[in-house]
């Protein structure tokens, strides 16, 4: 791995997700503001399907989300349910607002042991159709957490 492929093999930030308490009326508000279509939101998957993992335990978490494609990055709202996750935890103690920022990467389990290597421990894991998330710990180091996307090849 070259230095400016850094430690994920990538530096392009292709996603910012933002938390908040009312995903309907946020998602409004950005779509009034940008000038574009309001987006769909959507449940994440169950338990079943999404095998959702926070801080190493099965959680049944689920959250509302929302996607706006604005050109080279997308914006995800996040409307947590009230189970355990990393993202009921943030809201909580946070507020609304900059959640993570997310990479895709290739090699999932290699760049997490990478991350947990630089003491950047795994918090949420998850799957999605066509691929996986995991969020790490990144907050004392970057100032964020970092989601790291793995998408199946097509």
């Amino acid at each position: 791995m070259t230095e400016e492929n850094g430690k994920l093999g990538t530096s392009t930030i292709t996603q910012i997700g933002l938390l908040v308490h009312d995903i309907e009326a946020t998602s409004q508000a950005y779509a009034e503001f940008f000038g574009m279509e309001n987006p769909e939101w959507f449940w994440t998957d169950t338990v079943d399907k999404a095998l959702t993992e926070y801080k190493g335990e099965l959680s049944q978490a689920r959250a509302k989300l929302a996607f706006f494609d604005m050109g080279s990055l997308q914006l995800e709202l996040i409307e947590p349910d009230h189970h355990p996750s990393t993202w009921r935890e943030h809201l909580d103690a946070h507020g609304e607002g900059v959640h993570h920022i997310a990479l895709i990467i290739e090699g999932m389990k290699e760049k997490i042991k990478v991350m947990e290597g630089q003491g950047m421990k795994l918090v949420q894991k998850g799957e999605y159709t066509g691929g996986r998330y995991a969020y790490m710990d990144t907050f004392q180091q970057l100032k964020v957490m970092l989601e790291l996307l793995e998408n199946d090849a097509q």
